[in-house]
C-alpha cells in the first residue's frame, strides 16, 4: 500500500512540474497621431499583435490590449506572447485603432512589423491616422 501511495505521489509531483507556466515575452510601446485634437473620455484604444503570414487568410491574433484611453496621446500599450510559439518564417505586426462611441476614428495605415526575437526596438511607436469614410 505504501508503494502505491508513493507512486501516486511521484506521478502527481511530476505532473505539477510539467505544468509550469509558458514563458512570456512582451512588447511595450505607444500609439500616437499627428492631428492636434483631443480624444473624448469615451474613446477606446485597441492594440493587437498579429501573425500576418498568410496573405489570403485573416490575421491570427496573438494578444490584444483594449480599454478606455487615459488622457491624450501618446497612449502606452503592453502586449504579451509566448516566444516558444514564434515561427521564424512567419511575419508579425502590431496594429491599433481608436473608436469613439462605436465609430472608428483612427487606425494604423502602415505595417508595423515586429520580429519577436528580442531585437525589436522598445518602446514601439505606432502611428494611427484618421479613418476615412
Amino acid at each position: 500500500m505504501k508503494k502505491l501511495s508513493l507512486l501516486g505521489l511521484a506521478a502527481l509531483l511530476s505532473a505539477c512540474q510539467s505544468m509550469q507556466p509558458a514563458p512570456k515575452a512582451s512588447l511595450e510601446g505607444e500609439v500616437f497621431y499627428l492631428q492636434r485634437i483631443a480624444l473624448p473620455p469615451t474613446a477606446i484604444l485597441s492594440v493587437s499583435l498579429q501573425d500576418i503570414s498568410l496573405a489570403d487568410a485573416p490575421a491570427k491574433v496573438i494578444d490584444v490590449q483594449r480599454g478606455q484611453v487615459q488622457g491624450q496621446v501618446p497612449q502606452a500599450f503592453h502586449l504579451s506572447y509566448d516566444p516558444l510559439k514564434v515561427e521564424p518564417n512567419h511575419r508579425y505586426s502590431v496594429s491599433a485603432r481608436i473608436e469613439v462611441d462605436g465609430k472608428l476614428k483612427f487606425i494604423t495605415t502602415e505595417n508595423h512589423a515586429v520580429r519577436l526575437d528580442g531585437t525589436d526596438p522598445q518602446p514601439l511607436k505606432v502611428r494611427v491616422d484618421p479613418a476615412r469614410y
